[in-house]
């Protein structure tokens, strides 16, 4: 027990004299959490239509108002013909065309249809997908209000009708924060686990101490336990911040317990800081150490569910990703922070990430080679 207090008191001592480490900690989750949720936004706004207008009828101008008047398309201007609005996306100065052709009120009074074209600018896939998708739906509306207009129903409607209303459960209103922030609360104690302690042990083979711990009467795990022990703690303190953080700049409460949160995020620091050891132990240099850390970084942040759903994967994908310790908390942060989860509900994903942090930690005390 002494040797591993001395170690500690080491540790802290070291981490705390190194001025970049101790703006990772306490800059780094401040910066991240006020910035990455207002910046990364699923939804797509703002997406600039070129009109093409072969009618000029009340009805066009009509439909042409419904498009500008929500809030998710600007209007660049009117074209002459397809060929000049095809400028305006050849030029990056619209991402849709809507082309409303001659007679268009005319025919739609007479035959009761007509045709209205979309073309979207598919170099960004999903704007100029989500953004077609939004004006095909706005036109649906206006298609149903001009039927609403002319069809006149009895005071009875003898026709069965199928009334459809919808709730938001768990997001009542839709916040994007409130989905993102417990995602990036992940990613923020990630970091932490994966790049420090994976330059750690490198840290002391570079200066040369390390020659001093393997003749030492110091214990392989004694030495993996004083190099875990502090970033854990550290990883509390970040955690710590970012729920404040949460609290004061965008009214986040979780739902469910504080103490659950803590439980699980004790564990999976356990999982990720065994895997940066692990990264340390095998590198020789701290830059190597940084490059594998970023690499596997990039790996458990994309597939770990905080931009995708991982349903949406593909199969070789949702194994890998079911193999990311990263997706299992970014699960239960959700659950619990939006849902109000209790401990029954994640109790699945809870063993699966002790099992991986006992299996990560044991690997890395294995793999230290000490020369006695």
């Amino acid at each position: 027990m002494r040797v591993l207090l001395f170690l500690l008191v080491k540790e802290f001592q070291q981490i705390f004299r190194n001025p970049a480490i101790i703006r990772i900690i306490f800059i780094m989750p401040a910066v991240q959490l006020l910035v990455l949720p207002l910046a990364a936004d699923y939804e797509v706004k703002n997406v600039y239509i070129t009109v093409v207008d072969n009618d000029h009828s009340s009805y066009s101008h009509a439909l042409v108002n419904k498009l500008v008047a929500s809030d998710y398309f600007v209007l660049t201007g009117y074209a002459d013909s397809y060929a000049q609005a095809m400028l305006d996306i050849e030029q990056d100065r619209s991402d849709l065309i809507i082309e409303i052709p001659g007679q268009f009120e005319r025919t739609l009074v007479r035959e009761d249809k007509a045709t209205v074209s979309i073309a979207a600018n598919a170099v960004n896939g999903a704007k100029g997908g989500i953004g077609a998708s939004y004006a095909a739906s706005l036109i649906q509306d206006f298609n149903t209000d001009i039927r609403t207009d002319w069809l006149q129903l009895p005071r009875y409607n003898p026709y069965p009708v199928i009334a459809i209303t919808g709730s938001n459960w768990y997001n009542l209103h839709m916040r994007y924060d409130l989905f993102m922030v417990p995602g990036i609360l992940v990613i923020l104690l990630t970091m932490v686990g994966s790049f420090l302690a994976s330059i750690n042990i490198v840290y002391e083979k570079e200066v040369g101490t390390i020659e001093q711990i393997n003749v030492s009467p110091i214990r392989k795990y004694q030495f993996i336990l004083g190099k875990l022990i502090p970033f854990w703690i550290i990883g509390f303190v970040v955690l710590t911040i970012g729920l404040v953080i949460s609290r004061v700049a965008y009214g986040i409460i979780p739902e469910g317990s504080f103490g659950l949160i803590y439980l699980f995020a004790a564990v999976y620091l356990l999982a990720f800081l065994g895997i940066g050891l692990l990264l340390s132990t095998y590198a020789d240099t701290q830059q190597q150490a940084m490059f594998i850390s970023f690499f596997l970084m990039m790996i458990f942040i994309l597939m770990g569910g905080l931009y995708t759903s991982i349903d949406s994967m593909p199969e070789w994908a949702q194994v890998i990703a079911h193999l990311n310790p990263v997706t299992y908390f970014i699960e239960v942060m959700r659950m619990v922070v939006m849902k109000g989860s209790t401990f029954a509900d994640i109790r699945s994903q809870f063993f699966i990430i002790s099992g991986m942090a006992v299996f990560f930690n044991v690997w890395a005390v294995l793999n230290y080679r000490k020369r006695n």
